[in-house]
């Protein structure tokens, strides 16, 4: 299915992985395999045309699989970890994944030639914290560059008092994109009020939906029908199409709106 078809939608958030691959000290060691195939089968099931491709904690950064499998559907995914000429193969990102580590960025803020390098190739950085932890983090990375926020930003309330949504609602979707994934992982705050609050704070235009596909940790919830499902409980029916085409179509292809228009 071509990307600018009106039906395509995109996954922003999964995985792929082999079983007992990850880096030396890695927190999780998954036993299964995750395929693209695998993905494909249930995502089609739903609607859900094109990718993007994260790389998981476990395996670091060592990208051998990532990129493999970017070159092989260069058509249908995205990806998002580290630099160079991936750009070529449709890496579009950094992931910064803090979840169970440090998130003191000192070291990072000093990285002046790490940001330039992603603002010139024009790409995000895509950040994980841990629940709360957000507020921490945001304010020391380069104003100039978007980020994009996982699994719902993990607030410790859903309500715009929430330093976590409030801090997000100053910046606007100009600054900062969030996933509406892992609904699961968030820790006493219900995902359909979080959603709520993120939209109210944020507007539509700011928020992407991701599997979080086969959720790592959490393999119960890797129902994937159920997974897309969720979505129209978080939102309203009228803004499904604008999180689930338009605005991945415009921060990881770079297609605006008026270029989809009538197509």
């Amino acid at each position: 299915m071509d990307l600018l078809d009106s039906s395509a939608r995109v996954d922003c958030h999964f995985h792929v992985f082999e079983a007992g691959r990850a880096v030396p000290q890695a927190r999780y060691v998954p036993a299964y395999s995750a395929t693209l195939e695998q993905w494909s089968e249930q995502a089609r099931a739903v609607g859900v045309s094109h990718g993007v491709l994260v790389q998981p904690s476990f395996l670091g950064v060592d990208n051998r699989l990532l990129l493999s499998t970017l070159a092989a559907h260069p058509d249908r995914l995205i990806g998002v970890q580290e630099l160079a000429a991936m750009n070529a193969l449709g890496v579009r990102g950094v992931r910064l994944n803090l979840s169970g580590r440090s998130h003191d960025l000192a070291d990072w803020t000093r990285e002046h030639p790490f940001w330039e390098c992603l603002l010139s190739m024009g790409w995000h950085l895509e950040v994980h914290t841990d629940p709360g932890r957000l507020p921490d983090v945001l304010p020391h990375l380069p104003s100039s560059l978007h980020v994009v926020v996982d699994h719902m930003a993990k607030p410790l309330k859903p309500r715009p008092s929430d330093p976590t949504i409030s801090l997000l609602g100053r910046l606007g979707p100009t600054r900062v994109s969030v996933k509406l994934s892992g609904g699961y992982r968030q820790r006493d705050a219900d995902p359909q009020a979080v959603a709520h609050s993120l939209l109210e704070e944020l507007g539509c235009s700011a928020l992407l939906w991701g599997s979080d596909w086969p959720c790592t940790n959490f393999e119960t919830w890797a129902d994937y029908r159920m997974l897309y499902a969720s979505l129209g409980q978080w939102l309203p029916e009228g803004h499904l199409q604008q999180v689930t085409r338009m605005n991945p179509l415009r921060l990881y292809w770079g297609v605006e709106k008026s270029d989809v228009v009538g197509r």
